[in-house]
């Protein structure tokens, strides 16, 4: 059963981020709550955890802007 990874709310204004990197490659096991993207909004840089266990299949890139809420990722 495929989970999908989306950006959490980073804050009350903030409504975007950049992904900076992605901690995992694209097939690569995560572990739940283990680090697997790096974001940038306007005012912090921040880890997004794994919400569970699996191997991850990546949708966005490092480099894009993706809104809070979006599915960047699928576990």
């Amino acid at each position: 059963m495929k989970r999908e990874v989306r950006i959490p709310s980073l804050g009350e204004s903030i409504t975007e981020a950049v992904i900076v990197r992605w901690l995992k490659a694209d097939g690569e096991r995560v572990e739940r709550d283990e680090p697997l993207v790096e974001v940038e909004t306007e005012k912090a840089r921040v880890e997004v955890p794994a919400p569970c266990a699996g191997v991850v299949k990546i949708l966005r890139p490092a480099g894009e802007a993706v809104r809070v809420a979006e599915v960047v990722a699928e576990i």
